[in-house]
């Protein structure tokens, strides 16, 4: 078997028709897992990265869903279970957009906004997910948060409290699921631009001043940078590594 070898395995990769979520699935299919696409609402999207990660080569389904109702996911999981196999590998990579704004101004739907999409959802993914994992004594849980929680961010106490809730999930979850084969970790991306950020506003000077001032390697992150941290994680590679937090950031958290 090859290095980073994921053939067996089945990955669902939640939020994925578009940015990060869809450079990971990508990439776990390269790398021989049979992927679960998941998509809210743009069916248009998800069926382009649908065809997109086919013409690789790699057995795909997709699955409709809001990852943050108990419902959708029990349904997702199923629907996944019948058509790829029960999943092994889960990557936590839904999201939602959260203003960042003064903390008088973040009222508590903003807030639970944030825990819904940082903290439910994963909840929910994972207890979907455990069962089989545990009986196969096989299984990895990665979490998408932000290299937030290891710097200061003014005006965005929702999204950085709901963030750094991940790093509890990850370090409980990493000990208690240990004995069952099952690693649990988390990749915290710094400013990585995809496609929504393209048509913003001052995008290439806020990209550069990022670059020249911010990032020590002096570019900004790609989502392929994420797409093969994620990689390591789920592969047999990192068996030994769990309940970590790793800033993929090219060294922003060090400044």
């Amino acid at each position: 078997m090859s290095l980073f070898s994921l053939e067996g395995h089945i990955a669902l990769v939640t939020g994925s028709s578009a940015g990060l979520g869809k450079a990971i699935a990508l990439k776990l299919g390269q790398c021989g897992a049979k992927i679960a696409l998941n998509y809210h609402r743009d069916r248009d999207r998800a069926e382009q990265t649908l065809t997109a990660i086919q013409k690789q080569g790699c057995q795909a389904i997709l699955v409709q869903g809001d990852a943050t109702q108990e419902k959708d996911v029990r349904e997702m999981y199923e629907a996944i279970a019948q058509q790829l196999g029960p999943v092994d590998i889960l990557v936590l990579n839904a999201g939602v957009d959260i203003p960042q704004i003064p903390f008088e101004e973040q009222t508590w739907e903003i807030f639970q906004t944030a825990i819904d999409f940082f903290i439910k959802s994963p909840y929910l993914l994972t207890r979907a997910c455990l069962p089989v994992m545990k009986q196969q004594k096989w299984g990895r849980l990665i979490n998408i948060s932000s290299d937030v929680c290891f710097r200061t961010v003014n005006n965005f106490s929702a999204y950085v409290t709901a963030k750094q809730g991940q790093v509890g999930f990850t370090r409980s979850m990493a000990t208690e699921l240990a004995p069952f084969g099952i690693t649990v970790n988390t990749v915290a991306p710094g400013w990585i631009p995809v496609e929504r950020h393209f048509s913003e506003p001052n995008f290439q000077q806020k990209k550069e001043s990022y670059e020249n001032t911010r990032v020590p390697v002096k570019r900004v992150g790609i989502p392929q940078d994420i797409a093969d941290t994620v990689l390591y994680f789920a592969s047999e590679e990192s068996s030994f590594v769990t309940g970590q937090y790793l800033c993929v950031n090219g060294g922003v958290s060090l400044m």
